[in-house]
């Protein structure tokens, strides 16, 4: 391990899988997202991974006018690489999901390498009251809900956005999920340095155990080799060691209020850039170094702030 080696830290800073009666952290506006996005970044993180809520009740959304308000703010404040969701919701369609990347042409978007099971009913038992009518349909429906990622849908999207040169972050929550990755990657669909993102510990993906989390490290070695680039997130209370795993092992991290709500045991993290602190704590007392976002776009070969499209 080096003492030279430069660590991304993705955070991803709302999404879809919570909702707003879950934690009062949870950023919601336009504004929210972007000052929280601002404030993880100057906390260390090289890249925000963003999704939009409706500003009136939190839902979920892909409407490109929410990502056209804080992208640019984020923007103006800070130099962080900048990552559209292409995932959304799996209540959303395709063309939905894929919008705000496509209109926006952001440095990097997030993609999903196959359909799944996607179980969020558990966190029901959790959370017994909700503030909008539409949250609790929202996790009950995960019982009987796929997240549709089909090989055609993975193509439009990569095809879709080609020419704006976005770079993906190819998110893996399964050991299946590489070798679509792989697939594509072959037929030049996808570029070296793939930037693999892998995923534990959502009910239908990979489990959160070490020997997961190294089962899925050798299988992408030995389908991409010097290829790619690992990171990794944790969900919930695995966010932290799954991250400490992969920073120990040569790869990055993930952290951020869309994966977890938490900051240790029964302690919900009061922003994003809590969490990026306290991952950040782990990477430099292994004697490691915070990649920048500058860091970030030539580790990933990114194709730079001033090529996208707010």
């Amino acid at each position: 391990m080096s003492a030279s080696r430069k660590v991304i830290i993705t955070c991803a800073v709302t999404g879809a899988i919570h909702t707003p009666s879950m934690s009062p952290y949870l950023p919601i506006t336009p504004k929210e997202i972007a000052d929280a996005a601002v404030a993880a970044a100057e906390a260390g993180a090289a890249i925000v991974h963003l999704h939009a809520r409706d500003p009136v009740d939190g839902r979920p959304t892909q409407d490109p006018k929410y990502f056209r308000e804080f992208a640019p703010d984020i923007a103006r404040r800070s130099d962080v690489v900048i990552n559209f969701t292409t995932g959304g919701a799996p209540t959303m369609t395709i063309e939905e999901r894929l919008q705000p990347a496509l209109l926006l042409k952001p440095e990097v978007a997030s993609l999903n390498m196959g359909s799944m099971n996607f179980g969020l009913f558990p966190m029901l038992a959790r959370f017994p009251t909700f503030k909008h009518d539409w949250e609790r349909p929202y996790l009950e429906g995960s019982v009987d809900r796929i997240f549709r990622n089909t090989f055609k849908d993975i193509e439009h999207i990569l095809t879709s956005c080609a020419g704006n040169a976005t770079r993906f972050e190819i998110e893996c929550y399964d050991i299946g999920h590489l070798y679509t990755a792989r697939h594509f990657f072959d037929r030049g669909v996808v570029k070296a340095p793939l930037f693999i993102q892998s995923v534990f510990g959502i009910l239908g993906g990979i489990g959160p155990h070490p020997d997961d989390v190294a089962h899925m490290k050798r299988t992408a070695d030995r389908l991409f080799g010097d290829q790619y680039r690992w990171s990794v997130l944790g969900a919930g209370r695995n966010q932290l060691p799954i991250a400490a795993m992969s920073a120990a092992m040569g790869g990055n991290v993930r952290v951020g209020l869309e994966d977890s709500l938490w900051l240790g045991p029964g302690k919900l993290a009061e922003s994003n850039a809590a969490q990026v602190r306290a991952v950040r704590q782990i990477i430099e007392g292994m004697g490691l170094v915070i990649a920048t976002p500058d860091d970030a776009r030539e580790i990933l070969k990114l194709k730079g702030r001033a090529a996208v499209g707010f």
